[in-house]
């Protein structure tokens, strides 16, 4: 199949590689010209493109000639107000569909449901008044809405691996939140998920996507510091009043998929 993935970025690199091994067809974005040609020099076939919302950059045109769109750009709620990100994948919803794009893969994060002591599901109501995380949400909702395209929603928990280390964060920090369960997902099983829906034709589908096993934050924490020789946290959380949330992967699950990696206590990391 011919794939476009826009983002090559921590996940999509190493999809763009994989799906390329598997013989598919597969073309990228980013949004640095200086990742461009690095990026060309190790074989991807990559365009510039950004969306300020609006679409911009050289040969973008590309990317929508494809029988799958993976889109994965992190909305910068730090930079740009919760509008913004909708706004962005407005735009590629409308080259997708100019395109006929046949099937769309967006990644939403487990952050759209809320903290509130609880177990969440794929099926939980939410709205934007009761979402964490509206830009996502409210993206996920306009590529719903009167689509001509296959959508799957893939809600990845935190993308771990390498030297994206959860303990290492909180080293040597006071009153940190000790008690929640973890929701996270090793980089590797993030790729192989997106691999298994393509494989098992999983369309029209909402998934969370994080590794079945939910140690506390304390333990993954002070699990990391051991082996890796960094500090731990000064002090926790005491009395415990922040609030949490487990995600759900019982859904994914029934695919029959099996993670690599189903503790966040045997993640492995190098730097």
């Amino acid at each position: 199949m011919q794939i476009s993935i826009i983002g090559l970025g921590w996940i999509g690199k190493p999809l763009a590689a994989a799906l390329q091994a598997k013989g598919h067809q597969v073309i990228g974005s980013t949004t640095s010209k200086e990742k461009l040609s690095a990026l060309c020099v190790e074989g991807f076939d990559t365009r510039l493109f950004r969306l300020d919302p609006k679409p911009g950059g050289a040969g973008f045109e590309d990317l929508f000639n494809a029988d799958i769109l993976y889109i994965n750009i992190p909305p910068s709620r730090r930079h740009h107000p919760d509008s913004y990100h909708p706004e962005q994948i407005a735009y590629l919803k409308q080259l997708a569909e100019n395109a006929n794009v046949g099937k769309i893969i967006y990644v939403s994060a487990t952050s759209v449901y809320p903290s509130q002591n609880q177990v969440a599901r794929e099926d939980d109501p939410l709205d934007e008044n009761t979402t964490e995380n509206p830009a996502l949400f409210n993206a996920e909702q306009l590529l719903w809405q009167n689509k001509s395209y296959g959508l799957t929603v893939v809600r990845f928990g935190g993308l771990l691996g390498d030297n994206r280390v959860p303990g290492k964060y909180f080293a040597g920090k006071e009153r940190v939140p000790g008690h929640p369960p973890v929701n996270y997902v090793y980089r590797e099983d993030a790729v192989r998920a997106i691999q298994w829906i393509i494989e098992k034709g999983l369309w029209n589908k909402t998934f969370n996507v994080v590794a079945p096993q939910h140690p506390k934050k304390r333990q993954v924490y002070e699990s990391n510091a051991r082996q890796l020789g960094f500090a731990l946290p000064n002090s926790y959380e005491s009395p415990e009043h922040t609030t949490w949330k487990q995600i759900s992967v019982e859904k994914f699950l029934s695919t029959g998929f099996n993670f690599h990696y189903p503790d966040p206590l045997e993640f492995p990391y190098g730097e």
